[in-house]
């Protein structure tokens, strides 16, 4: 870096050229205030020359793994639910350190992203059978736009590499549907499973469709027997299998639940069981979790959805993974007719929207029942005119021999058309 004195009026400026933009191709210079003399601007000037000069070569060194794991992880750590933190973790070192980590950060290009993008859709996964999904490779892509947008805001890096590079669509053309099972399917194995342990756990997911951490985490005092509901205000994860509790994945996901009776009944019936193993017990505390250990410490999430994947092995049903237990729980709430936005409260989504774009699969089935429900009014409206506004009539105006009679349940609708200043009219013109 090169460091000079300039003058404005009668004040100094020690004035830095920090090389030449790459996005405009103009030279870049910092101005510093050095007061009136002349000689403290030729101090600052030079003391910030040097400084910029160590800086630059820290810079120039920095690898891609040497940012994300010392320098930007570190820092987001108590900004981060443990959760989220260690995912980012994860991402970074089974992903982004064997692929791009030792690429000098500053001459990291779009690129090197893009290839990183397809080495992980076409042999991404861990176990090395075959790639990543697109939606999992989109949101490493977002970690990595995160991190560079903040190597950016720290003067580590003149732009973003990650806002120029292509990343693969959040999803795909061919997406696949949600692996859930049909009603008899998951009353079977409700059946199968009935002696088992977590039956109680296993029974309050599907006949709510709670997450996993959010069943792991209900205590007693979340259940109110007397108006029949639980309310979810938390969230059990595991965090390099250690246990961490947290207030759930937004603000949506804290909600109430009502809970049909035989729901109820299982979960008075658990009560009794956990009071008969564990002399200690204390059914009036409210602290205590719902579906916890023999010995009352809460149940660590892998036990469960290993327990699970045992019980669908045995019962020889299709396989789904305990999530899909949620996934079923909308599915077959949908397809009864259940309206999105109970389903997608009841889910504890941020908006029914995401709820339909999530349940896309069950649509085609219900437009079917759609067309056919439609058919069925159209019929009765047979003898139903069609109206067309005509210019400079008064609202609410219409012929007297406009009128006729509309059968069943099209009798008022056509008063309210006929009524609006509406005459009747014929297609084609």
């Amino acid at each position: 870096m090169q460091g000079y004195v300039a003058r404005k009026g009668d004040r100094y400026y020690a004035v830095i050229y920090e090389g030449i933009d790459p996005l405009t191709g103009r030279d870049r210079r910092r101005w510093y205030p050095a007061g009136t003399e002349k000689t403290a601007a030729e101090a600052l000037a030079s003391d910030l020359a040097d400084r910029h000069r160590r800086g630059g070569h820290e810079r120039s060194s920095l690898t891609v793994a040497v940012y994300l794991t010392q320098r930007w992880l570190p820092a987001k750590k108590l900004a981060l639910r443990p959760s989220t933190w260690d995912a980012y973790r994860r991402v970074i070192d089974l992903h982004l350190i064997p692929r791009v980590g030792r690429i000098p950060l500053r001459q990291l290009r779009p690129d090197h992203l893009e290839r990183l993008y397809a080495d992980l859709l076409d042999a991404g996964r861990a176990d090395g059978i075959g790639g990543l999904q697109n939606k999992t490779v989109v949101e490493i892509h977002m970690i990595l736009r995160r991190a560079l947008d903040d190597a950016v805001r720290r003067g580590w890096i003149m732009t973003n590499p990650a806002k120029v590079a292509h990343a693969p669509k959040r999803r795909p053309l061919a997406s696949n549907t949600s692996r859930v099972w049909n009603a008899q399917q998951l009353g079977t194995f409700l059946a199968s499973a009935r002696d088992h342990r977590y039956h109680a756990a296993i029974w309050v997911t599907a006949n709510t469709g709670m997450r996993r951490g959010e069943i792991l985490g209900l205590r007693w005092g979340d259940v109110d027997f007397d108006t029949s509901h639980l309310a979810v205000t938390r969230s059990l994860v595991s965090v390099g299998y250690e246990l961490h509790e947290t207030r759930g994945k937004s603000r949506t996901a804290r909600r109430p639940i009502n809970l049909d009776p035989r729901t109820l009944e299982i979960l008075h019936d658990w009560r009794q069981h956990r009071a008969n193993e564990d002399p200690e017990f204390d059914r009036d505390n409210p602290d205590a979790h719902v579906f916890a250990r023999p010995d009352g410490q809460p149940t660590h999430p892998q036990l469960l959805s290993d327990a699970f994947q045992k019980l669908v092995h045995r019962s020889g049903l299709p396989r789904v993974r305990f999530h899909d237990l949620r996934h079923t729980h909308a599915t077959l709430l949908l397809k009864a007719g259940v309206p999105i936005k109970v389903v997608s409260e009841r889910l504890g989504h941020s908006t029914p929207g995401f709820t339909m774009a999530t349940y896309q699969h069950v649509i085609p089935g219900m437009q079917q029942e759609a067309a056919h429900t439609f058919a069925g009014i159209l019929a009765g409206c047979a003898d139903l005119p069609v109206y067309r506004l005509l210019p400079g009539r008064g609202h609410g105006r219409r012929r007297p021999d406009a009128t006729r009679p509309w059968p069943g349940v099209c009798r008022d609708q056509g008063r309210l058309v006929a009524g609006a200043g509406f005459e009747p009219a014929t297609f084609g013109l």
